[in-house]
């Protein structure tokens, strides 16, 4: 290229939004690149969404933009392209003749003006649509994510280029011989030879090969350049990157044009149960990406805005991008070249693949999305990041189909990884001739490897069901020892009900079965635990996209009398929702047979009935919950795991632990000792030194074990495991309890009854004191309990689950605890959930409150969803019908076969018995039936 002419700047605008055709004349301007919606054009929406956030100038129709360009005599006659980085549908006319149209949602727009240009002044008109996709688009065009807009993002210029130039430039890095291999055509016939060259940068020396010259023959390149013994590898450790600079050469020896291209040498490939950068083992910690950027609506073109983003995440730990049904600009992949992340761009398609004769078979959308590989392919595959394609998510349909995509991808650039989708075939799902790992949940019903599943796709897991441990890892639901009878639906086909998108449908469930996976196995969009709402987070939306959602939300908690709990319903539900992820990351370090994970998300998600489950906000800002450092002390390249049988610990026992290291980083550890240490805050239970020696790298190591005999203790004790590879930044912390061994539910002296009997009124018109524990399983008026936090979203998968006719999620995120209350001065907690809870939460009922007075909280709170914000009481206290009436919807019997459980009822029936029991708050003992039925 010899020359770019930038056109960025003001254009002419007339908005069409019956798309009636060109306009007589152009009532408004408009800055290019930038969307209509950024830039305010149009009618302001009257719409206030709560499912995502709204678009304050949303448009959608024809947008025509003109503006006039000078032509040089020396312009008119040289090869010319109109570049339009990203857009929507476009068609372009040059002094009123039409040129073209072009279609991609995720390549540049490309238009040929060479031979049409006339010295003097020339007019460009360009119409952009954003109705009638040949396809829905994903997360692409959708409001979920960065909204359908209308416009022009990134580079808007004239490409200028010599005699000949060369078109199509792939670049094969091949790491075992230290070359790059270059294929391109050769458009004019100017050029006698090449001249390659290249330099390194973005590491910390310098190297540059020596160039080299070859002879063209023909109209195609293929040419392999030796980069020499000190080529730098490219990889997540060490980014080393090239900028390879590729001359045409008239005869004469003149340079008719020159290209430049990044590229970095390094080979990703499956290799067994792992992935493999240039022959190391890497675990991917990956995290979703729908391009949500709500300040302007799109997704950055700007290589420093995506390094900023992508370093973020790096510090959280990740080093691996899945793009959900997007491609991200080109900027994304620059900035990943740049700092080592694995990048897995997805065709825009969320549906079912169909073939001629099938019902609602569209030929058209499909030849259109198979198009849309090959554009992705051609525009970014140089980039040493793109190292992996998908087909697009949750696919069903015909896997023949689906296979033979992958097959003429494959034969058209083999350099990236492929797989058929994300999660393809959900319940029965297969691997395909031409996959090169697997993306999934699950292989069989049972056959789980991701902690968390939607109520609709129940069987739940581990986290949302299991007694909290750290012994759960997913190798034998990869790689069963045996084959569990009955799991497969072998032989025929089966109806089945999923979920399909955000609905539900009616599949044939064909094939599926028991099989191992030969290839690298990934886990698809793991965790996604919510968190209630920050309000304080609604003036942070000062750009196109408006939080009307959140208003809404907030507007619904102050109507029920619970606004001024917002903040702590946000914290407390927050930090539950990072030990959910500390778990559910953990589980799959544990895991040998996993190759990575992928996270929905370490951001929040803005749409799909507004998913807040993220540790970071929708702008990429910490939300407060968690340090960096802490997150990564359970997702990064080096993890210290202990694995134990419980969190609760009684007295006198002996605690046991084995301690094993997750280390995925560039060298071996060699040599190593772990210090740990047991503390009640200050008090040291039991410390010591693991010593091993790890000569290996890239895999999950045995280290060796504590073992602790407990100390007998006559209260209740909250106490911390340390882990600490010394001389590293590795470190691990967990909270365990110690119970005493004597604890019981001493029910003697406490009036306790199942209801408000007769006798109980009595009791309590005598002014006495009454233990109300309810049958919690014919509790009415109430919401089931559960401990981990809501999945997704209550709003969306409660609607799935009534489409499908299946249980409605409970919807919670988990307990707000007044810990300062006598009624637990014998079971310290803390504000928030914590596992000490688990098997009371877990056998317990939350009673419906609303109604009631703001002052009324109760001793343990459960926090709703922003749907219903229920004021929800497990345990709470009030002065009714003349006497003190403490209540506790809790099964007594099933909480009390756990040393927590019976702690926790000590501690209330102790309260119950003492004179601290003595509440203020009165309420009517009518009202009071009325609640509790």
């Amino acid at each position: 290229m010899l020359n770019k002419i930038d056109l960025s700047g003001v254009w002419k605008l007339s908005l069409d939004e019956e798309q009636k055709g060109r306009p007589s004349a152009f009532e408004d301007t408009m800055e290019l690149p930038g969307t209509t919606s950024h830039a305010r054009k149009g009618k302001r929406s009257e719409e206030k969404l709560t499912g995502s956030l709204t678009d304050e100038y949303k448009f959608e129709g024809s947008a025509w933009f003109a503006r006039e360009i000078e032509v040089t005599n020396e312009l008119a006659e040289r090869a010319v392209f109109l570049h339009l980085e990203r857009t929507r549908m476009t068609t372009v006319w040059l002094n009123g003749e039409e040129i073209g149209s072009r279609d991609s949602l995720n390549a540049p727009h490309v238009y040929d003006l060479t031979g049409r240009l006339r010295p003097g002044t020339a007019e460009l008109t360009i119409r952009v649509d954003n109705v009638g996709y040949p396809t829905k688009g994903g997360h692409m065009t959708s409001p979920d994510t960065q909204t359908n807009w209308n416009g022009i993002t990134g580079a808007v210029e004239l490409r200028v280029y010599g005699e000949s130039r060369l078109e199509e430039l792939r670049t094969y890095p091949n790491v075992g011989e230290k070359s790059v291999r270059i294929t391109a055509g050769v458009e004019g016939a100017a050029a006698a030879k090449l001249r390659v060259s290249a330099e390194s940068f973005n590491g910390e020396g310098f190297h540059a090969p020596e160039p080299a010259e070859f002879a063209l023959n023909g109209s195609n390149v293929d040419v392999t350049y030796p980069l020499g013994e000190e080529a730098r590898p490219w990889s997540e450790w060490s980014p080393e990157l090239y900028r390879l600079k590729l001359e045409l050469l008239d005869a004469d020896g003149e340079a008719v044009d020159t290209t430049e291209s990044v590229f970095g040498l390094r080979e990703f490939r499956p290799a067994g149960d792992k992935f493999e950068i240039n022959g190391q083992r890497t675990f991917l910690r990956g995290k979703h990406d729908g391009l949500i950027f709500p300040l302007t609506g799109y997704a950055p073109t700007s290589v420093d805005e995506w390094v900023r983003v992508l370093n973020i995440s790096k510090s959280y730990g990740m080093n691996h991008y899945r793009f959900h049904t997007a491609c991200p600009p080109e900027a994304a992949f620059a900035a990943a070249d740049m700092l080592g992340i694995y990048m897995e761009p997805e065709l825009p398609f969320w549906g079912t693949v169909t073939v001629p004769g099938d019902e609602n078979h569209d030929q058209a959308e499909q030849d259109y999305l198979i198009s849309e590989g090959y554009e992705i392919l051609k525009a970014f595959g140089n980039h040493p990041s793109f190292v992996m394609f998908s087909l697009g998510n949750e696919l069903w349909g015909s896997r023949e189909k689906i296979d033979s995509i992958l097959k003429g991808y494959k034969e058209f650039d083999d350099r990236p990884l492929y797989t058929q989708g994300s999660n393809n075939h959900q319940w029965v799902p297969e691997l395909l001739e031409h996959d090169d790992f697997f993306c999934g949940v699950r292989f069989t019903r049972e056959r789980r490897f991701r902690g968390s599943y939607a109520m609709c796709d129940a069987p739940q897991g581990h986290i949302q069901v299991d007694p909290p441990s750290t012994l759960t890892d997913y190798d034998e639901a990869i790689y069963p020892s045996q084959v569990q009878a009955g799991d497969g639906e072998e032989g025929g086909t089966k109806q089945i009900q999923i979920q399909y998108g955000t609905e539900m449908k009616t599949v044939e469930g064909d094939g599926g079965g028991d099989w191992v996976s030969p290839l690298p196995v990934l886990s698809h969009e793991i965790g996604q635990y919510a968190t209630y709402p920050d309000f304080r987070e609604i003036d942070k939306y000062t750009g196109s996209l408006k939080a009307e959602n959140f208003k809404i939300f907030k507007q619904r908690l102050e109507e029920k009398g619970l606004g001024h709990l917002a903040r702590a319903y946000f914290e407390n539900s927050g930090k539950l929702a990072m030990e959910n992820y500390k778990e559910e990351l953990e589980a799959a370090l544990r895991s040998r047979k996993l190759a990575g994970f992928q996270l929905l998300d370490l951001q929040d998600f803005s749409g799909q009935g507004t998913a807040l489950v993220g540790a970071l906000d929708a702008f990429m800002d910490s939300k407060g919950l968690i340090t960096e450092e802490d997150w990564r002390s359970f997702c990064d390249n080096a993890v210290l795991l202990a694995r134990f049988p419980s969190y609760n610990l009684v007295g006198g026992d002996t605690f046991r632990a084995a301690v094993e290291l997750s280390w995925f980083r560039q060298e071996a550890p060699g040599a190593l000792e772990v210090s740990w240490s047991l503390r009640s805050g200050s008090e040291k239970m039991g410390e010591g030194v693991i010593a091993a020696e790890v000569t290996a790298n890239g895999d999950l190591f045995e280290l060796g074990g504590i073992e602790l005999a407990l100390p007998n203790v006559d209260a209740m004790q909250k106490v911390e495991l340390t882990l600490r590879l010394n001389g590293t930044d590795v470190y691990k912390n967990y909270d365990l309890w110690i119970y005493p061994a004597n604890a019981a539910a001493d029910f003697g002296g406490v009036q306790v009854f199942e209801s408000l009997t007769d006798e109980a009124k009595a009791l309590l018109a005598q002014g006495g004191k009454v233990l109300l524990m309810p049958n919690v399983s014919a509790l009415e008026n109430s919401i089931e309990g559960t401990y981990a936090a809501d999945f997704w979203c209550f709003p969306m998968f409660r609607s799935i689950s009534e489409s499908m006719d299946r249980k409605i999620p409970v919807g919670t995120h988990g307990l707000l605890i007044r810990p300062e209350h006598p009624a637990l001065s014998e079971f310290p907690s803390e504000t928030h959930s914590t596992y000490a809870w688990w098997n009371v939460v877990m056998n317990s009922r939350s009673i419906i409150l609303d109604g009631t007075p703001s002052e009324w909280e109760p001793i343990v709170q459960t926090i709703d969803n922003f749907e219903r914000n229920h004021k929800l009481g497990l345990l709470f206290e009030c002065r009714t019908g003349g006497g003190s009436l403490l209540v506790c919807a809790v099964d007594a019997d099933a909480a009390g076969e756990s040393p927590d459980g019976r702690q926790f009822l000590s501690s209330v029936l102790n309260y119950a018995r003492s004179e601290k029991f003595a509440p203020t708050f009165e309420i009517a003992l009518e009202q009071l039936e009325r609640m509790i039925r």
